[in-house]
């Protein structure tokens, strides 16, 4: 079993050197019968490209490339409907940029700031603790793929960074989903390209990234091997993955209780449980155990700090005698070498 629990990451796998390109290409493949597509520039907006098996075309919508299958737009229409529903609801989104540039460090909006403050601190740790080591890996700068992307804050600043991020996500609103990536086409010396597509079903050939993150948004994984599976697909090898701000449970009858609570919670505020998709919604040891033995991936569970009031939620809880509350911890995976 790989799975260690540090304060510091360790993993420095040694690569050769990669040779950078000034322009950048993406080889894609079809959504609907798997075939490579061929290369593409994923900035050429006013182009189209389809394949030459089943005739899907991918296409573009405000500058996001349209990476659904058709039955697949249909299966996932509840879902968006509802998720983009709620997160109105809730506030997300602003009509300016100053409250997406500042993500994830402060929510100028107030609306949500106690999110934002966990996201923050991960990001904190990602920056200072991760990104530097796979910086000395990858020094010509990664290829790095956002999975559940959101309104790209994550592309944004991996992109600042120097490195080279592509978005996905089934969102395009311009308030919460990558037509929110507008607000940061100003700020960069070239735009970072964004896709339509479900993270079961990448639009990419093998081999394309370095580096996959999912940022707040494995939990919505269905599947779990099935999802990494595609993602390690789409991976140099030995490839990286990241996830970060997914919610982890020691015991998974507390994960069970949360995912009711929630539902229930949403029946009762918005007329839906949200359960159109058989989200995961949690992780716990025993998951990160799974995905090792199926996957063959070495996982380290890095734990940032997100101040001593939540630190002690635990103890609280206990008090109180409810459940134990999520952590959001980051877990950083690699394919074990034999």
């Amino acid at each position: 079993m790989s799975t260690t629990f540090a304060t510091e990451p360790s993993l420095s796998p040694t690569l050769p050197p990669r040779v950078d390109s000034s322009r950048r290409t993406l080889r894609l493949r079809c959504p609907v019968c798997a075939e490579s597509v061929g290369p593409m520039d994923p900035l050429d907006t006013s182009s189209q490209l389809g394949c030459s098996e089943c005739g899907f075309v991918f296409k573009t919508l405000c500058g996001t490339w349209k990476a659904l299958a058709p039955s697949r737009e249909q299966r996932f229409e509840q879902f968006i409907r509802e998720y983009q529903a709620v997160r109105t609801r809730e506030g997300r989104g602003s009509a300016g940029a100053h409250f997406y540039l500042s993500l994830p460090y402060k929510d100028l909006t107030g609306r949500n700031s106690w999110q934002w403050k966990i996201r923050g601190r991960s990001f904190r740790f990602l920056e200072q603790k991760i990104l530097p080591v796979l910086e000395e890996i990858f020094p010509h700068r990664a290829d790095v793929l956002d999975i559940g992307a959101g309104n790209c804050w994550m592309s944004y600043r991996l992109a600042l960074r120097g490195h080279r991020p592509t978005a996905v996500d089934l969102q395009l609103d311009d308030q919460d989903g990558l037509g929110a990536a507008r607000h940061y086409l100003n700020y960069l010396s070239e735009p970072f390209p964004r896709f339509q597509a479900e993270m079961d079903r990448l639009p990419f050939d093998e081999g394309t990234f370095d580096v996959a993150i999912f940022n707040a948004s494995f939990h919505y994984s269905e599947d779990y091997v099935r999802t990494l599976k595609e993602a390690l697909r789409c991976l140099r090898p030995p490839g990286h993955i990241l996830i970060v701000d997914s919610p982890f449970y020691k015991r998974e009858e507390s994960g069970r209780q949360m995912v009711e609570e929630r539902r229930a919670k949403f029946q009762e505020t918005y007329g839906f449980r949200s359960d159109s998709i058989s989200s995961r919604e949690f992780l716990t040891a025993e998951t990160m155990n799974e995905l090792t033995r199926e996957l063959g991936l070495a996982w380290q569970i890095c734990r940032p700090w997100h101040g001593l009031s939540w630190a002690l939620r635990p103890l609280r809880a206990r008090l109180l005698g409810r459940r134990e509350p999520a952590k959001f911890l980051i877990a950083w995976g690699t394919v074990e070498t034999q």
